[in-house]
């Protein structure tokens, strides 16, 4: 029963870590992914019971770099925010259309 409540909880952590590794790699070559996000969203499992203390460190581990990812993907998205605010106000000329003169004499 050990064993596989053990491993029960040892492949969870591998298909948390395996997503945050691709959220990783996708802010790593952000046009990599930019059509195709990952189909597989991780899904907590259910009735695992705690967690084994030996694999505590990793966890942690995955939490850590879970909460840069969120950072990392924040930060980008005010980043991509403010470009777009900035590019809203640049003026092409397309769609303002301005008097070229003013006949003053009538």
């Amino acid at each position: 029963m050990t064993t596989d409540w053990r491993g029960a909880w040892t492949t969870a952590l591998d298909e948390l870590e395996m997503d945050v590794s691709a959220v990783e790699a996708m802010l790593a070559d952000e046009h990599r992914h930019a059509d195709t996000p990952p189909a597989d969203i991780w899904k907590p499992p259910t009735e695992l019971g705690a967690l084994p203390l030996d694999l505590r460190p990793r966890a942690d581990g995955i939490l850590t770099r879970q909460l840069a990812a969120a950072e990392e993907i924040a930060r980008r998205l005010t980043a991509n925010r403010q470009q777009a605010k900035m590019t809203s106000r640049i003026e092409t000329g397309e769609a303002i259309k301005r008097p070229i003169y003013l006949d003053c004499a009538m």
